[in-house]
Parts: C-alpha cells; structure tokens; sequence
C-alpha cells in the first residue's frame, strides 16, 4: 500500500486545523501563488502567456483578473529578458515569480540565471539580495519531444548561489512554492509536467489515477509552508534505498510494488541544498543504494548523489550503488516510454543491488 509523504509541515496545528481539499498539481500551484499574492503585495507574478491566458498549463489562471495586470502579466517571447527583468524587480525589493514556459527554453537566460541573479547577494556583500522564483515545467511522459521534455535540474545545482525544487505531489508543490517566493535566495522550481493532473503509476499504458483519488491530492486551502533543504520518507523499507525526486518517485514505487523488494524511497524535494542527513541515515540503515533520474546519466544529478554516498556511506554499504536514468542522447520523440526510465528498468536495478 503506498504510504503518503511525510511532510514536517503537515504535522503543525496549523495545517491540522484549516480547510483541505483535492487539488491537482496545477491547482495547488495557482492556490500557492493566489496566497502569497493575498498576503504580499510585493509578490509579482509574469512570463509567456501568464497574465491573460493563465499561462500554457493554466497554472496562472485567473490571477490577472483577479490582483490586476500590474502584479499578473504578459512578458515578450525572450527568456532572458523574464530573467533579466525579475533580477532587476528582486535586487528593490519585489518577489517576482517569472515563469519560463518550458525548462527547454531556459538557456537563452543562463547568463541572467548565473551571472546575475546567483551572484548578486555574495557580489554586493550583502547589500542586496535576489528572491525570485523561477517556476518552469520539466520532464517528459506527455509526447513533447525534443524541445519540450528536457530535464535539466543538474544543470542548477552547479550554479554555487541557486537553489533548486522539484516536488512530486501538489500537497508539497504548494508548500514548497510557498517557501521558495518567501526565500531570499533564486530559486528554481521546476515542475514535472507527467504529474500535473494526476499521480504516474510507472507504466505509461495503465490510466492515471486523479489526485483527487489519492491522498496526496488533499492540499490545505489557506498558508502552510514545506521547508525547503527537506527531503521526505515516500515510502519506508529496510531492504534498500532508493534516492529520487518527481515523476520518478512514484516509477520507484511502482517498481517496489512489482519486484516485492522492501525499498524505501527517498523523495529529495529540494534537489539543492540538499538534505544529506536523511539520505545518509536511511543508506547505512539499508546498506544499499539505487538512485534514479529521468535525465540523461552523465553528469545527472545522480553522479553527486552516487558521490557522496560513497564519501558518507562506505563502509555501510553492502553493494554497488545502481543508477538508473535516461539515455545519453537528445530526448526521442518516437521512443519517449523506452527513454524514460519505467519499473522494468527500475526493477531490475532494484535486483542487482540485492544480488550483489
């Protein structure tokens, strides 16, 4: 049976206490921003399509009729100039949320990204800070090809000064949106698009399962917040570890369910920082480790986590530690279900690391 997240913010009286109902990720998104608007004027909400028509996944929508079109707008087709802009609005005193309409697209604001908004508090000594949040779908699962279903979240965590958020459920896609605008850091929130409108049981041919189905759809209507650093417990086991965030979270799941291997999944949230402590205690508990991730393996995210499971874990561990990714290639339209890792692949990884 699947254990629902263990979030430390759903233990609060406070979240005990106010009104929840089903949301899809999406929704849980536009109630995050629609509370910080509320609670914030300085919270400004903007990118491709954002204000008029509610953005191309309708994350935004209503929010310009409701708070007006000076918090809520439309931006011109360059990236760089989102970025730019946002930098600009953080640096006196504003919280922008620029969205990039697809994570493909953020390369034309590297330079933004990096050069300005990650160095801006440690370039001033302080003097100024950068809260800005930039929200940009990521992930396959939805036929988007090439230029529509990259996932470049190792690509950030280089990026000494960014901080980097992948959540794989709405409860915590609107706790941790809610952090991330309240942060004084740039943060990245990349949102995987395969779980918008509903929960991923690994295998593409099988129906989705509605988030208002499943526990992890009940979200809080009113301000509670997930930290950010904190990783969450998806599902306890004692026969291995499995080290993943996003879609991938509930792949691992599926693969546990069908392989019968006590695996506890680890749903990392906050890809950077990371949370260390809960990655190390649950590896020297289990002494095994697979780690997964749908982008591409060299130089994924999993190679720093594989890294500092050896530093942390050594001499707990009783195997090799697996990874399971995609292909080192661009992402194939016609073979999206064979690139994105699925519960075979998974399975099987699940397998080696208990052979071994």
């Amino acid at each position: 049976m699947l254990t629902e997240v263990k979030n430390p913010a759903a233990e609060t009286a406070q979240t005990a206490e106010m009104a929840s109902r089903p949301m899809t990720m999406i929704q849980a998104l536009r109630s995050a921003l629609d509370v910080v608007m509320a609670r914030d004027p300085d919270v400004v909400v903007f990118g491709q399509d954002v204000g008029y028509f509610g953005g191309v996944f309708r994350v935004t929508e209503g929010l310009q009729a409701k708070y007006g079109k000076t918090r809520c707008f439309d931006a011109p087709i360059s990236e760089g100039g989102i970025v730019g802009v946002a930098v600009g609005m953080g640096a006196y005193g504003l919280r922008p949320v620029a969205e990039i309409q697809f994570a493909d697209y953020f390369y034309p604001a590297s330079d933004q990204l990096v050069s300005e908004a990650a160095r801006l508090r440690y370039r001033s000594a302080g003097d100024f800070t950068c809260p800005i949040t930039v929200r940009m779908p990521c992930g396959g699962g939805i036929y988007g090809g090439q230029t529509h279903s990259q996932s470049p979240e190792a690509l950030f965590t280089h990026v000494s000064g960014l901080r980097t958020v992948l959540p794989s459920n709405p409860y915590d896609a609107k706790g941790l949106l809610i952090s991330a605008i309240e942060c004084n850091d740039p943060v990245i929130f990349l949102e995987p698009k395969r779980l918008y409108n509903g929960p991923f049981d690994g295998h593409h041919d099988r129906p989705v399962v509605p988030w208002s189905k499943h526990p992890m759809g009940n979200v809080p209507e009113g301000y509670y917040t997930v930290p950010l650093e904190s990783a969450a417990v998806f599902r306890p086991g004692n026969q291995l570890t499995v080290l993943t965030y996003g879609t991938m979270t509930w792949v691992a799941e599926c693969a546990a369910r069908e392989t019968g291997i006590d695996a506890e999944i680890i749903d990392l949230r906050s890809i950077w920082p990371l949370d260390l402590a809960t990655i190390v205690a649950s590896v020297k508990k289990t002494g095994r480790c697979v780690i997964v991730h749908e982008a591409t393996k060299t130089s994924g995210f999993g190679a720093e986590l594989s890294a500092l499971v050896q530093e942390h874990c050594f001499y707990q561990l009783e195997a090799p530690i697996e990874r399971v990714t995609g292909w080192d290639t661009p992402y194939p339209h016609a073979q999206e279900w064979a690139y994105f890792p699925g519960p075979d692949r998974v399975g099987a990884a699940f397998k080696r690391a208990m052979e071994s």
